[in-house]
This record gives C-alpha cells, sequence and structure tokens, in this order.
C-alpha cells in the first residue's frame, strides 16, 4: 500500500499533534535510493498494519520542514513518538532494520 504524503499543511496534526507512532520518510523525486525505499516501506506498513502511522514527504516541496528537523540527505526516516524525534534511519535501509527499529520503540 502506497504511503500517504504530508505537507506543511497538515504537518502538526499528522506528526507532532497525536499519540501515534509515525514514520516519516523524507524523499525526493529525484533520489535513486528514496525510489528503491518506497516498495520496502510499502512492506513495512502491510507487514506491522497499525502499529505506526507513515507517511512521505518531499523535501523539495517542503524544505522548511526538512530544515526543521535537520534532514540533511535523503532518504531520512524519522521515527516520532508522542510528537517527539525518537529515532532516525538515514540511507537506504532493509525492510528487517526499519521494523526492527519500530519494535525496539514500541517496547519502551
Amino acid at each position: 500500500m502506497e504511503l500517504e504524503k504530508i505537507d506543511s499543511k497538515n504537518f502538526e496534526e499528522k506528526v507532532t499533534q497525536t499519540e501515534n507512532l509515525v514514520l516519516i520518510d523524507f524523499f525526493a523525486t529525484w533520489c535513486g535510493p528514496c525510489r528503491m525505499l518506497s516498495p520496502i516501506l510499502e512492506g513495512v506498513k502491510d507487514e506491522i498494519g497499525n502499529k505506526v502511522d507513515m507517511y512521505k514527504l518531499d523535501i523539495d516541496a517542503d524544505l522548511e520542514i526538512a530544515k526543521t528537523h535537520n534532514v540533511l540527505s535523503v532518504p531520512t526516516l524519522l521515527i516520532f513518538k508522542d510528537g517527539e524525534e525518537v529515532d532516525r534511519l538515514v540511507g537506504l535501509r532493509k525492510k528487517s532494520q526499519i521494523i526492527s527499529s519500530i519494535e525496539k520503540i514500541l517496547k519502551k
């Protein structure tokens, strides 16, 4: 299942004003590793279901949000809990690595 895209208009609502665990994929359309990561994230979403809300954010369309969260390269995955960043994965990652990071946070 393709991830929903978010932007500056709904970032606060979807990410910082929720108690849910949230994963944001900061990406760029011109980024090869970002395109490779998309199906991996879809697999993560299919496997973990409703344990985490997952979204994509295009850094070229919302550079200010990327700057605010110190996203210096793409792809970067930020994981938020209770509106606060709790983990950061930079670069192309395997599905198992992403799921492991999410499960560690869920166990806390």
